[in-house]
């Protein structure tokens, strides 16, 4: 037996078992690299080993790269040499896969002669998501498995695969409960047989390749400016077209070029501030939340009921209220339909539809709600109704009830004004649909106890959503920007923009969608409520554009009534003359002459918009750090990952330039538009955002 730090080697008879032991998700290090080369090696001479069976200590196995290497040269050996060493050991080697065999790790069990996964295991190749492409053989071996049509929509995607559909596609060879003895035992059959099989002598499957164009096609425009996808087909072509060794070659000289680009650093950033931003004050971290099994929702509309599928599918127990036996009946059927969809489409099981379906109770009784550990008020944007429901949980759950309000704008604090101990509330304000969308901001009150934060913190990990802390303060982070980036694209229009070209200039940019697009999606009534309730405190000097106001008032909500920035007809986006017609009446109504915006200034007034509104927002405390900013606006405005986010792009671009920028804004907007005193101060300290990140 061979002992090593990271790795072992242990004897059972004539097979070999490699063991990682790297906590705490078995990263490929540097340090792992060389010693499981060694133990390759050892296992190809070693006398009586016949055969090797790789596994992994903990609770997963290899889960990736160790990212904190990234922006150093790299070391040898390379990720590829061990693979490559795998390949030519001369005794067969099983990976036996738990947890999670991702990026690096899912090229080593692909070098690996068979795989066996545990039932829960995943597996795939998410280095796009990092701005990267596999660079160690992933793109030649999966497409020599699963097929090269396959093989690039999962590469393109980062989509893991659970352990079912990689034995559909040919991915592993086995599923096993007992893990490690069945690769043993399959490592022995292959050494009985002297079968030493290799995925890189496999050919690639045939495929259309008209078909394939199509695909790739779809996947570049898709991708809205990011690289790595766009290197994902090239490299699928490679395999399609060369030798494995020469295609291996060009494979991992594209990670690498990917690797130092500016793109891959913007999203190992967002990587990183993920992990930063739901995390407690350090003062606070030892703090343990409360536990939470029963949860209640108020309130069934999209919001609420999109709220209930997402809290039922991590597993809580939900009981669902509305006003009325209708208004459940109908929230009843909304939840139902999510999960109809997804049993229609094969993504969910009879038994798991029935499941989930059992999980959510249904009722107009408030009382229903007495023995919940929290519950989530989901209703109209109103901060009286808001307030009346407080007042009534108050009186019905325990006190160690967390509550908590979706509220998408309102202060957190006038809901907790009105209930007994007011440090049990906070905001939880998730992003429709509310099952889908990753972001959640849990928005914590000036008296929210840390424990009701933790609270809710382990609530959203269970959710799987990206939980960013903040602090109360109207429409928290996001949608304090948004307010302001709305604010730049309605200038743009009584300027001389239309709808339209406003939108293809953020698409350009490389959001989804533009901002008047999105609006019409999400309707126009609720922007409008809030502009009504903020009437009162809008600084008269102010710059103030009527034009979604006049569309709110001819009944154009946007899609839900087939007009309102755009007319809406069998599912197309149509410019409208009449929206036009209102448009040219406010540059008219205050004089100003119409003249085409470039592309470019609309870009760079809305990204000013939001690095100064964020800055005030650092400030005020609201946001915790600037890397939170870049995490809101990546996981739920659209903005383009691969940028980095608003803040990071501003250190790229330089601070002293975006302050000219946000002066010649100020220039250009008026009153309400000054440079945040926070952005003044980093330009003449030679600061970046970077350096208030902690």
């Amino acid at each position: 037996m061979t002992e090593h730090q990271t790795v072992r080697t242990e004897r059972h008879g004539d097979v070999a078992l490699i063991v990682i032991d790297h906590p705490p998700v078995n990263a490929m290090s540097v340090a792992v690299r060389r010693e499981l080369a060694a133990a390759i090696a050892w296992v190809g001479h070693e006398p009586g080993v016949r055969a090797a069976v790789l596994a992994c200590d903990g609770r997963t196995f290899v889960a990736g790269a160790d990212i904190r290497e990234f922006d150093a040269p790299p070391e040898q050996p390379h990720l590829g040499d061990v693979c490559t060493a795998l390949d030519d050991c001369p005794r067969p080697i099983v990976a036996a896969v738990h947890g999670t065999a991702l990026g690096g790790g899912f090229e080593l069990a692909l070098s690996c002669n068979a795989r066996v996964l545990a039932p829960d295991a995943r597996v795939g190749l998410p280095e796009t998501k990092l701005g990267l492409i596999p660079g160690a053989g992933g793109t030649q071996r999966l497409p020599r498995l699963a097929g090269a049509l396959t093989a690039l929509e999962l590469i393109a995607s980062g989509r893991q695969l659970s352990a079912d559909e990689a034995m559909k596609l040919g991915v592993v060879d086995e599923i096993a409960t007992d893990l490690r003895a069945a690769a043993t035992a399959l490592a022995r059959r292959l050494a009985d047989a002297g079968h030493r099989p290799r995925v890189r002598d496999r050919a690639v499957p045939a495929v259309d390749r008209t078909a394939l164009d199509t695909v790739a096609a779809a996947i570049r425009a898709k991708a809205r400016g990011s690289l790595a996808q766009g290197a994902a087909v090239e490299a699928i072509g490679w395999a399609l077209d060369m030798p494995f060794d020469e295609a291996c070659a060009l494979e991992r000289a594209r990670s690498r070029e990917l690797r130092v680009g500016p793109q891959s650093r913007a999203l190992r950033h967002l990587f990183h501030a993920e992990r930063m931003a739901n995390r407690l004050p350090a003062t606070e971290q030892n703090l343990h939340g409360w536990a939470v099994r029963q949860i209640g929702v108020v309130g069934g509309g999209t919001m609420g009921s999109g709220i209930a599928v997402a809290l039922a599918e991590a597993g809580f127990k939900v009981t669902l209220i509305e006003a009325s036996p209708e208004a459940v009946h109908a929230a009843e059927a909304r939840v139902a339909a999510v999960w109809e969809r997804q049993a229609k489409s094969g993504r969910l099981t009879h038994a798991g539809h029935r499941e989930r379906l059992g999980r959510v109770t249904y009722t107009n009784d408030m009382a229903a709600l007495a023995d919940c550990d929290l519950v989530i008020e989901a209703i109209v944007e109103d901060v009286a109704a808001k307030q009346a429901v407080f007042r009534q949980l108050s009186g019905i759950v325990r006190r160690d009830c967390v509550l908590a309000s979706n509220t998408s704008y309102i202060d957190i604090d006038l809901m907790a004004d009105v209930v007994d101990a007011p440090e049990r509330v906070l905001g939880l304000h998730f992003f429709s649909p509310a099952h889908v969308m990753r972001l959640l901001e849990v928005v914590r009150a000036p008296r929210t106890s840390g424990e009701v934060a933790a609270t809710a913190l382990a609530v959203a990990k269970r959710l799987g959503k990206t939980a960013v802390l903040c602090r109360s303060g109207e429409g928290f982070i996001g949608n304090r920007l948004l307010m302001r980036w709305r604010q730049v694209c309605d200038f743009a229009l009584e300027d001389g923009a239309l709808p339209h070209e406003v939108d293809a200039a953020m698409e350009a940019y490389g959001f989804a969608m533009g901002y008047f697009a999105v609006a019409d999606l999400a309707g126009l009534d609720i922007a409008w409520a809030v502009r009504k309730r903020l009437a009162a405190a809008r600084d008269p000097h102010a710059r103030y554009v009527k034009i979604a106001d006049w569309l709110c008032e001819l009944g154009r909500f946007g899609q839900k009534t087939g007009a309102g920035y755009y007319r809406h007809d069998a599912g197309k986006r149509l410019p409208d003359p009449e929206v036009t017609a209102l448009i040219e009446r406010a540059s008219a109504e205050k004089a100003i002459p119409r003249q085409p915006a470039a592309a470019e200034i609309i870009q760079q007034r809305i990204h000013a918009a939001m690095v100064n509104e964020a800055a005030r927002a650092l400030s005020e405390g609201i946001a915790h750090r600037p890397s939170d900013v870049d995490v809101v606006l990546a996981s739920g405005y659209g903005y383009p990952a691969w940028r980095g986010g608003p803040m990071h792009e501003a250190d790229i671009i330089g601070i002293p330039e975006m302050l000219h920028r946000v002066e010649a804004m100020h220039a250009a907007y008026g009153a309400g538009w000054e440079p945040a005193p926070l952005l003044r101060e980093m330009a003449a300290a030679g600061k970046r955002f970077a350096d208030l990140n902690f």
